[in-house]
């Protein structure tokens, strides 16, 4: 029996009139006839009785109309289900971030993501760039916020800049150097620095020391902590100056800090990665949401 055969049957059945079932369903009458009764042979009994004035269902056709009302409308249900889907509307979005780099834009990003797409379920994962990166590469994330991390080439994601975040110190304000416009790099090199741990942020980490050599000296690294929170702690403590992203001055920066660009600029990308083999509806929904923000500038800081 195909589906069309229970159309059919279901038209003749609410209209109890074969000539009105046919208008209905726009075919011929005698083609209409035809499928009922081969739904009929297919079953072995009847399912309508017809004559010339009259058109009653049987106990049989009854309980059949009941359930193919029931099969054609989950059927219906599965396909606008299943449109959503191939159209991103509807499934599950895994997403993986770092944090304070996303912090200032992220949540607004996400609730304009569920505004247009809310029967997509999003699970969220905020872990280091490094791990991030693995369980995109795995699949057990769909598309991740993070920074590119040295060593990994070899896992073909796809990849888009986001943006470049400068670097900066960060420094107390009643520090000597906090009402500068800018510091340079040189300037450094007989402080006491605090920088996140090269496990927690490869890419940031080395650039930084990058950027010291470049200048021409070996930093000292104070303290060398695994959470950029922690980082700006032991600032406000005194220990040292903080080296951060420009995004950090504007997210999660704590009262009595301030953050002083560093020249020559030197920057750390943030990228939004993804696996082709894993690139579902709602992934390339989301992409083409970050690629609207990024155009439209929404994904940048201020600082001031």
């Amino acid at each position: 029996m195909e589906l069309r055969h229970l159309r059919y049957f279901q038209a003749v059945a609410e209209e109890l009139s074969f000539s009105k079932a046919a208008r209905r369903l726009r075919i011929a009458q005698p083609a209409l006839s035809r499928a009922v009764q081969e739904v009929e042979h297919e079953l072995g009994f009847r399912l309508i009785d017809r004559n010339r004035r009259t058109v009653a269902l049987t106990d049989a056709g009854a309980v059949l109309l009941a359930e193919a009302g029931v099969i054609i409308q989950r059927l219906e249900e599965a396909l606008r289900k299943v449109r959503r889907t191939a159209a991103g509307e509807e499934g599950e979005l895994r997403l993986g971030y770092i944090g304070p780099p996303t912090q200032g834009f992220l949540g607004r990003l996400l609730a304009e993501f569920r505004a247009r797409f809310p029967k997509v379920s999003v699970h969220l994962e905020e872990r280091t760039p490094e791990r991030v990166w693995e369980m995109v590469a795995r699949g057990r994330l769909a598309v991740a916020l993070t920074r590119p991390v040295p060593g990994h080439g070899e896992r073909a994601l796809r990849t888009l800049l986001l943006r470049r975040e400068p670097l900066g110190v960060v420094l107390p304000d009643e520090h000597r150097y906090a009402s500068k416009k800018s510091l340079m790099w040189k300037s450094l090199e007989r402080e006491p620095l605090i920088i996140l741990a090269r496990r927690e942020g490869v890419g940031l980490h080395d650039e930084i020391l990058a950027a010291c050599r470049s200048a021409g000296f070996a930093p000292r690294i104070a303290q060398s902590p695994s959470l950029m929170g922690t980082v700006l702690t032991y600032v406000q403590s005194g220990a040292g100056m903080g080296i951060a992203t420009d995004s950090v001055a504007a997210a999660a920066m704590p009262a009595g800090l301030v953050f002083v660009p560093l020249k020559p600029e030197h920057s750390v990308p943030l990228v939004m990665a993804w696996n082709p083999d894993e690139d579902s509806p709602p992934v390339r929904a989301f992409r083409a949401l970050a690629q609207e923000w990024l155009e439209e500038g929404k994904l940048w800081y201020h600082t001031s």
